[in-house]
């Protein structure tokens, strides 16, 4: 009986431990990014490309986002982030400004090691137009200094 429960614990132990590896193995490891960023608007074929620069994790903003809103002139880089969730590989939050009729965000990033994709959904206030950020990062060294994103 005792080397039974004993048995059980160490099973537990060791599958608590696989869990724990494998949700290590999803995020990305800590570093600079380069991140392409690019936004999709209804109706709109031309969609421009640019490119920034991230230190991971990110401690950026005031915000609290785990991951920058990078295009630029957008209210969102400025609002907090709520409902941060993560589900194995799969990490999601909202973005939400303050005021009646804000702009809001609610985005959904998929980690990888060394790499990141994610689409940040966008409501600007007062609009009734959804435009989408897309940004595609990978690891490219060590952090150089702990400085704002850097656009290119």
């Amino acid at each position: 009986m005792l080397f039974r429960a004993a048995a059980a614990f160490v099973l537990a132990g060791m599958l608590a431990g696989a869990a724990q590896a494998e949700q290590k193995e999803t995020l990305p490891q800590a570093g600079a990014y380069e991140v392409r960023v690019r936004l999709e608007m209804p109706n709109v074929q031309h969609r421009a490309a640019t490119t920034a620069t991230i230190c991971f994790p990110y401690t950026g903003g005031a915000n609290g986002a785990p991951f920058p809103v990078l295009s630029g002139n957008n209210p969102l880089a400025r609002c907090p982030a709520s409902n941060v969730r993560r589900d194995g590989a799969i990490l999601r939050f909202d973005i939400l400004c303050e005021g009646r009729g804000a702009a809001r965000g609610r985005a959904v990033y998929t980690l990888m090691p060394g790499a990141f994709e994610g689409r940040i959904a966008m409501v600007m206030g007062g609009k009734n137009m959804t435009m989408t950020e897309v940004q595609t990062g990978r690891r490219i060294g060590p952090c150089a200094s702990p400085a704002a994103p850097r656009h290119d």
